[in-house]
């Protein structure tokens, strides 16, 4: 642990970056913040790193892919601050992941609210009903399903979030939501993330945005999965592109090229613009989402201790992870850099 500091100050400490990066005013999710015992819900970790405003990867896939993770606190705070809980309310959370997001949500809603989370993986539920019982939430119901389905048995919901991305909303969550209902989703456009709060329309028959943020979560899996594919090109360096393995120009996509691609000496291009990292992946990157069929993401993990990798030089990093925004076809791929970004 942190010399000199109890994990009261840990917790305190993670209140107080998550209040300055997220913006949000609300003291109810604050005292969340510092009630719910993170650390427990990933303990591999020692403390002082499980309390840290960082995405923690708590599964990966057979090519060593994230696929499960404990989201940034920051963001997860937008999201509750989106979702507007209060006492009593009725939840479904699709992701449970570690169980830490749902204890959250437990601790907004009492002890006369309910909790319904549900994840495609029964490993990670087995594990998320263990953290959530060790901190004092056992009553959270915690489900392995394919969240597409949500969760008919414990409907109808004040409230349904996702912490996965998606590219629509399930029907079953539509069906699943009271009159009153709010939904909170990751919602994907083609790559490029933002959290939409949706809320009926005055006449009930439609779903209409009440509020947006930007965001980053890893996508739905099962029948809801979208298009978007993952292209290793090297251990920790990969290449998300959002429409499938058929490249824009018709062509399928060459790993094994794009590696190579990766791998040479980069022809630099200065624009002299300067910007923030938002303006970068949630400006620059809707844009190129919708208007270029060639965008991509790029994302490379380097281990403590490593060289820099090919992307360190990139807009967006933290924790060990790089991500840029960048255009692929064939004949190659060009990736967003960065000299310094603006705070």
């Amino acid at each position: 642990m942190t010399e000199g500091m109890s994990l009261t100050g840990l917790r305190e400490r993670l209140v107080a970056e998550v209040l300055q990066t997220s913006g949000i005013g609300d003291e109810r999710i604050a005292a969340a913040l510092r009630d719910v015992p993170r650390h427990l819900f990933l303990p591999h970790l020692p403390p002082e790193d499980a309390y840290l405003d960082d995405a923690i990867v708590t599964k990966r896939d057979a090519d060593g892919q994230p696929i499960s993770s404990s989201s940034q606190p920051a963001i997860m705070a937008i999201m509750l601050d989106q979702l507007t809980l209060a006492p009593g309310q009725r939840v479904l959370e699709i992701g449970a992941g570690t169980g830490y997001n749902a204890a959250l949500m437990r601790h907004l809603v009492g002890p006369s609210g309910t909790v319904v989370s549900v994840d495609i993986d029964a490993d990670l539920v087995g594990q998320a009903r263990e953290h959530l019982a060790s901190a004092g939430y056992p009553d959270v119901t915690v489900v392995a399903a394919d969240g597409a389905d949500g969760y008919p048995a414990g409907a109808p919901y004040d409230r349904v979030i996702a912490t996965v991305g998606v590219s629509d909303l399930a029907p079953a969550w539509l069906d699943q939501a009271g009159p009153g209902a709010r939904i909170v989703v990751p919602l994907d456009v083609r790559g490029s993330q933002l959290a939409v709060a949706f809320g009926r329309s005055g006449s009930g028959r439609h779903w209409v945005s009440r509020s947006i943020a930007p965001c980053g979560f890893m996508r739905m899996r099962g029948s809801l999965a979208g298009p978007e594919r993952t292209v290793v090109l090297q251990p920790g360096l990969s290449v998300m592109l959002p429409d499938g393995l058929t490249l824009a120009d018709g062509n399928e996509v060459d790993g094994a090229a794009l590696a190579a691609f990766m791998a040479e000496p980069p022809a630099g291009f200065g624009t002299g613009v300067r910007t923030s990292s938002v303006q970068v992946f949630w400006g620059l990157g809707l844009w190129l989402a919708t208007r270029d069929s060639r965008s991509c993401g790029v994302t490379e993990e380097v281990a403590a201790g490593d060289a820099p990798g090919r992307l360190d030089q990139a807009p967006l990093g933290g924790a060990g992870m790089a991500a840029t925004a960048g255009i692929v076809d064939s004949g190659g791929i060009a990736v967003l850099t960065a000299d310094d970004m603006v705070p």
